[in-house]
């Protein structure tokens, strides 16, 4: 568990949820800072959802606590305190003749200390559209809409749970040019995906899930080192693969045209190895693993 910050936001601690016999959620310990933005990954039920769900009391918590800004899920909900995105098309359950203006004002009129509605409005980018109806946008500018309705409280803490699901890619990176905004103005942004590029750009921490437990915490280079092997790629035009099976360390020999890559748990002997068997090669490059190679095994079915 990661030291708690002066500053944390959301703390959860020991978390747990079971549906009968099954423990969807397993003890997770979470903890997120003002103006940091966290990307919560893992496999299809790995328990993010219903963590989620959980934080923001939608569902309750067989064992474990949560606490957002020092109060309960529900107090910090009741209070604006956190605002949420979940899992749904773009733009569903908006009243279709209303313009985006009025509809942002009055869900935020519903709040003790909401944010002014220029400011919800430039936030999400809709100032241009402050007036235009809600049956008219396209599904990116609904989006916005729903993200809008989601900070209008001025929340301290900001769930999003798949929110680019969709979304194109100019869509998609708007908004999380949106999102990294408002964070940067020390909100605590927690979000899950399974676009896994989505959290490489865009979270400063990532956690792992694998069958409800936090399985890895750290910032996308932390975990991608939680993987040790690296590939050594190099050019070498009618090299056979075969010969190069027996360099030390290598774990897999793949070939594309002239390029050929080694999959290695020991990058530094087999280029010693490369090197001294005499092979013609050019262009040497070694690679770390990436984010997806350390997901995969972080989150294979022999870890649980």
């Amino acid at each position: 568990m990661r030291p708690m910050s002066a500053s944390a936001i959301l703390e959860v601690q020991g978390l747990r949820r079971r549906f009968g016999s099954t423990e969807a959620v397993a003890g997770v310990d979470l903890r997120v800072a003002a103006g940091e933005t966290v990307a919560l990954l893992g496999p299809n039920g790995a328990g993010k959802s219903t963590t989620l769900a959980m934080i923001l009391g939608l569902l309750p918590a067989t064992d474990g606590q949560v606490t957002i800004d020092g109060r309960t899920p529900r107090q910090a909900v009741a209070g604006g305190r956190v605002g949420a995105l979940l899992q749904s098309g773009a733009g569903s359950g908006l009243p279709s003749g209303t313009r985006v203006g009025e509809l942002v004002g009055f869900v935020a009129s519903l709040y003790p200390a909401p944010l002014a509605l220029p400011a919800v409005l430039r936030h999400a980018g809709l100032t241009s559209l402050a007036g235009h109806r809600l049956d008219r946008l396209s599904g990116g500018e609904r989006q916005r809409v729903r993200f809008a309705l989601a900070i209008c409280a001025d929340p301290r803490l900001l769930i999003l749970d798949e929110p680019t699901v969709g979304l194109d890619v100019p869509s998609r990176r708007a908004f999380w040019e949106t999102v990294r905004a408002f964070a940067a103005e020390g909100c605590a942004v927690l979000f899950a995906t399974h676009y896994l590029a989505e959290a490489a750009e865009t979270a400063r921490r990532v956690v792992v899930l694998h069958k409800g437990r936090v399985a890895a915490d750290g910032t996308v280079e932390e975990i991608r080192r939680t993987v040790a092997t690296r590939t050594v790629r190099f050019r070498a035009p009618g090299t056979r693969p075969g010969a190069l099976r027996a360099l030390p360390a290598v774990e897999q020999v793949r070939q594309d045209g002239d390029v050929i890559s080694l999959d290695s748990a020991d990058a530094d002997a087999t280029v010693r190895g490369l090197v001294g068997s005499g092979t013609a090669f050019t262009d040497l490059e070694v690679t770390s693993a990436g984010l997806e190679d350390a997901f995969l095994a972080l989150t294979c079915e022999e870890r649980a």
